[in-house]
């Protein structure tokens, strides 16, 4: 596994939310997990799907470079600032109130993996995984059931937390609609001159990684020619 995003949303906060995750492969296949929360707040989804990926990882063999990439800061904070206090003070703040979300925050606890950083990464900024993310978890929080590539999707309890059961199976839509979206992403890029990194490339145009590792002059996918941007980053140009 080389790469892995999640983000959470509410539909009023709190309100009904939904979490999203997206875990990315060497030979450029991606699984994407997702789910919904009744009531609930955006915090307990970011945490709701950063617990989904961390389990998941468990199971899989991972790239020594892997990043799990998060758009919330109180993820990040809270596994890397706060929780020693809190579990100092028997999971309190350091105002003396009892830390909110303590049920998940144990679990993230228990599931972390010190080998794995959290990196921040702006929302709503043009960057593909976090976009994606955000587009399931928003789907989720209103009530959708949006198509997850590459395997079963997610379902929540009270606490967020996942259980896996079965996507719908419709071949050929679900393929023509992953097609528009991947087109649809290509056009943003390109409009808004994003580079990607080679396994977000690897994503889009759906090739493995080792095959885009050996190319090194421009060349063309479907409408756009993609050219080589330095520090091993690539930008399409619509033709």
């Amino acid at each position: 596994m080389v790469a892995a995003a999640t983000d959470g949303a509410c539909s009023g906060n709190p309100g009904p939310g939904g979490w999203a995750a997206l875990l990315r492969f060497e030979d450029g296949s991606v699984r994407e997990l997702g789910g919904a929360a009744a009531n609930t707040t955006n915090n307990r989804m970011e945490l709701a799907a950063a617990l989904a990926v961390l389990e998941e990882l468990k199971e899989l063999p991972l790239h020594p470079d892997l990043q799990l990439r998060t758009d919330s800061r109180y993820l990040i904070d809270g596994l890397g600032k706060w929780m020693a206090g809190w579990k100092r003070k028997g999971w309190r703040t350091a105002s003396g109130a009892p830390v909110l979300n303590k049920d998940l925050w144990e679990a993230l606890d228990r599931a972390r993996l010190p080998a794995v950083p959290l990196v921040h990464v702006r929302g709503h900024s043009g960057d593909p995984d976090n976009d994606r993310c955000d587009a399931i978890a928003v789907a989720f929080s209103k009530g959708g059931s949006p198509r997850l590539a590459g395997g079963p999707a997610a379902a929540t309890t009270k606490v967020g937390t996942p259980k896996a059961t079965a996507s719908p199976v419709d071949p050929a839509p679900v393929a023509l609609g992953q097609l528009l979206s991947r087109l649809e992403l290509a056009d943003r890029l390109a409009s808004g001159g994003y580079a990607l990194r080679l396994p977000e490339l690897a994503q889009l145009v759906e090739l493995p990684l080792s095959r885009l590792q050996e190319k090194e002059a421009a060349w063309t996918w479907r409408d756009w020619q993609v050219s080589p941007a330095g520090e091993d980053r690539w930008r399409l140009e619509r033709l």
